[in-house]
Order: structure tokens, then sequence, then C-alpha cells
């Protein structure tokens, strides 16, 4: 049994130190892509943004304020959705529009489903209201820049592309667990990202942003070919790619924001992205295990004991994550949350990986779906 644990843990080691060579990898590039591509001086498209709402999140004011700011020539739209007239998001809604006399706005109430996926059934409902012929689709907790709809149209423009997309940061608000969630996106996912699209192993549609044509989403189906799915985002993606069209990933950062308010509410919503990922991609996921060389470095001394070399890799992975922070902090010119939590927030990506290989549902919006490993999506 001593032979199996040496085994184990010299093998943990291991793993830890290509961990090691991952982080210090994603650390270089943490500042890619480097350039957003410029808009052109051509005529601009007008464009129509749907927003789909449930509930008044924390930050859902400034989040929707974000888009009615925007530095935009041509016409555009804001659609919004909610399912019925008690949500409070649309008070915020009602606000905005006395603040913002002018602006072109269409609120959506409607309780119809069709599907399981209630972002998607909002969005069917919505589309109907649209009035232009680029669409563009974010989640409620994203905020933007002035800049943000222009950005997006210089790389609709780009040839071949069909579909845009941009990765996100975190920003927390409020408690300490939103602190955690921020610090995941930056010093975690984010990076993890940049990783996969640099080797052509990843090839994401975000919820933080989709824009594409009217005529591309008929192309594919429309909205109600993703209706029954948990990650509608990626598939839609993957529904554009296998038309022949691009699907470009921005060069810029919008922001997710964080408002997670207990360990429940983070861990919930982690453990059902990585359940997610694991179903789009079951062998990637797998690998990705290197992703966590602090927490694989103290399992490692779990069953080799505490020496002085199990100690040097222990060091050499948390400096490896520090750098990595470091260098997404610099490269990103935002704060998602103290170093001295860092630890902690590897220990916690840890548990959210081994967690999310246990179990058939995830709770989304305070709803519990069953999932399947297609992908599909069941009510509880």
């Amino acid at each position: 049994m001593e032979a199996v644990g040496h085994l184990i843990g010299w093998s943990l080691v291991a793993l830890a130190l290509g961990g090691v060579v991952f982080t210090l990898t994603a650390a270089m590039l943490a500042g890619s892509p480097k350039h957003a591509p410029r808009p052109g001086g051509g005529s601009l498209p007008a464009v129509t943004l749907l927003k789909p709402l449930y509930l008044a999140e924390p930050g859902l004011e400034q989040n929707l304020r974000s888009f009615f700011l925007q530095n935009y020539a041509a016409p555009l739209q804001i659609v919004f959705g909610v399912r019925n007239y008690a949500d409070p998001a649309l008070l915020i809604v009602e606000k905005l529009k006395r603040s913002f006399p002018d602006a072109d706005i269409e609120v959506v109430v409607e309780a119809k489903l069709s599907g399981t996926n209630p972002k998607i059934s909002n969005l069917i409902n919505m589309q109907s209201r649209a009035k232009h012929d680029v669409l563009v689709m974010s989640d409620s907790d994203i905020r933007v820049r002035p800049d943000y709809v222009r950005q997006l149209m210089a790389a609709m423009n780009e040839p071949g592309v069909g579909a845009v997309t941009c990765l996100y940061t975190g920003r927390p608000v409020g408690s300490v667990w939103s602190t955690l969630a921020a610090m995941g996106i930056d010093y975690q996912f984010r990076p993890n990202a940049i990783v996969g699209i640099a080797a052509g192993l990843a090839k994401p549609c975000f919820g933080s942003t989709i824009a594409l044509r009217r005529q591309t989403l008929e192309e594919i189906g429309g909205f109600e070919a993703f209706s029954d799915v948990l990650a509608d985002d990626y598939e839609l993606g993957r529904a554009v790619r296998s038309k022949g069209y691009r699907l470009a990933v921005s060069g810029w950062t919008v922001e997710h924001i964080c408002s997670q308010e207990s360990a429940q509410d983070l861990f919930e919503q982690e453990v059902r992205w990585a359940k997610t990922i694991s179903m789009l991609d079951r062998p990637g996921y797998l690998g990705s295990l290197v992703t966590f060389p602090f927490s694989l470095s103290i399992l490692a001394m779990l069953f080799l004991g505490v020496t002085w070399t199990g100690l040097a890799v222990v060091a050499a992975t948390f400096f490896a994550r520090l750098l990595l922070a470091l260098r997404s902090r610099h490269s990103l010119r935002s704060y998602a949350g103290p170093l001295w939590l860092l630890p902690l927030r590897d220990v916690l990506s840890f548990g959210v990986f081994v967690a999310s290989f246990f179990g058939k549902s995830v709770r989304w919006r305070g709803t519990r779906y069953l999932t399947s490993p297609d992908g599909a999506l069941a009510q509880y």
C-alpha cells in the first residue's frame, strides 16, 4: 500500500509541475488578444440589442444603463424581455426609460415557454419585436463600455465572420463570495480560455456577447434550435461555424458583474458552468486537471508526507499562480480580489472540478434541471 501511495503522490507531483508549465504559459499570454479591430469609416448597420431579464440582481441598473450610453451613430434598439409583470427587473427598465426618453426601447412580457432553457424561451418571445437585421445578445450581468457596439460591428464586418463573441472579466459586487467569483473568472477561466484559443483547442462562444445577422440566425434554425440545451451559447456558435462562417472572438472584454451573496450561490453557479464544459468536451475537460497545480501539490504531500521536495513543489505552484494573477491584473487593468485569497480560490476551483463529476442536475436561477451527456436540459 505504501508503494501505491508513493506512486500516486509522485504522479500528482508530475501533474503539478506540468501545471506550472501551463500556468507560466497562461501568464505569458495573459494580455492576448492584444487588440480589437478598428471601426471602419463605412456606414454602420442598425442594431437591436436583446436583453433577457430575470429578477433584479445586484448591479442590474448599472449594467443596463451601460447599454443606453453607447457611442453609436446608427439606429440602436434595445428589447427587454421578462416572463411576468411581477418581475422587479421591470421597475429598473421603467426607470431607465424615464432617464433616456429618446431611446428606442421595447419591453416584452410573455410567460410562454418554448422549451426547457428559460433564457432561450425569453429570446424567442422577444425576437418578433426586433426591428433590425443585426442582433446582439448579452446576459443581464454584463456591463459594457460606450464603444461596445461600434467594436462589435467592426468585427462583424471582417471577411467570413458570421458571429462575434468576446471574453469577459469579473467585477465583484458586495460579499467575499462575489470577490471569489470574480477571481475565478480573471485568474482561472479567462487565462485558460486564452491558452485554449491560442492552441486551437477551444472554439468558444460566450453568453457575455453574441452578435450575428438575422439571416445567419435563420440559417442555423433560429433560437428554437437551442431551446432544450444547457450550453445554448456554445451550441449557437458551433452551429454558425457549421455553416462555413467564422466565429470571431473579439480582442477586448466586457465586465461580468459577480453578485453572489453566499457560498451556495457561488458553488452552484460554478458547478453548473463546469458541468456544461464537461459535457461539451469530456477529454479536454479531464485534461484541464493540470490547471490546478497548487491543489495537486497539496494532495501530493498527503501521499508523500511533508518533505523539502514537496514544499518546493508547493512553492513553485503558488508562485506560478501568483505570477498569472499579477499578469492578469496588469493586462486587464482590473482588480478582482486580494491576492491573499488566491490559495482559497485555487482550492475552491479544484473542489468545483471534482464536484462536477457527481450528480446529473444543476441549479439555474433558482430552478433545478436534469442534464444528459448530449447536453439536453430537462425540468427536474
